[in-house]
C-alpha cells in the first residue's frame, strides 16, 4: 500500500481512528478524529523543535493509540514544492519510521489561513483539524 496522499491510494476500511499534525519548524498543530464520525477534534499544539517534538507525539501514540497518521503538506498556490514541502515530507518519513504506522499526506494549502480565519485560538491545532477533516472527507 502507498502511503502518499489519501486520493492517491485506497485507505483499508479497518483504519478508523487517525492522528494528525499540521507540521512547522517550531510548532506542530494536532488532532484526532475517526472514519465513523469524519470529524476531527483540536489538541495542544506541540511547541518543540526536531528531535525534541517526538516525545510528546510518542506520548500521543500511545494515548490515542490510531491506526495511521496524518501529515499536511504545504505546496505554493500553483503547486510547486517548497522548502517547507520538503520538511514536512521528511518529517511524514520519520513518523513512519519511528512509529510504524502508515501515514497519509494531505496537500494542506491554505489551512492555517483558514483556522486564522475562523477566528481559532490555536491555530496550528485548527489547522491540523482542518487536514484531518480533509482526509477523512476523501475516504469512501
Amino acid at each position: 500500500m502507498s502511503d502518499s496522499a489519501a486520493s492517491d491510494s485506497a485507505v483499508p476500511a479497518h483504519f478508523q481512528s487517525f492522528l494528525a499534525f499540521d507540521y512547522g519548524t517550531k510548532r506542530t498543530g494536532v488532532a484526532t478524529g475517526n472514519r465513523l464520525t469524519r470529524s476531527a477534534t483540536g489538541k495542544n499544539t506541540i511547541q518543540a523543535e526536531g528531535d525534541a517534538r517526538f516525545t510528546p507525539i510518542a506520548a500521543l501514540v500511545r494515548e490515542w493509540q490510531p491506526d495511521a497518521l496524518v501529515i499536511g503538506v504545504p505546496y505554493h498556490p500553483d503547486g510547486a514544492a517548497h522548502e517547507n514541502t520538503r520538511l514536512a515530507q521528511k518529517f511524514a518519513r520519520q513518523l513512519r519510521g519511528r512509529f510504524g504506522l502508515p501515514v497519509f499526506e494531505v496537500d494542506e494549502r491554505y489551512s492555517t489561513t483558514e483556522a486564522i480565519a475562523s477566528g481559532a485560538k490555536d491555530a496550528d491545532a485548527a489547522s491540523a483539524c482542518i487536514i484531518l477533516e480533509q482526509f477523512l472527507r476523501s475516504l469512501p
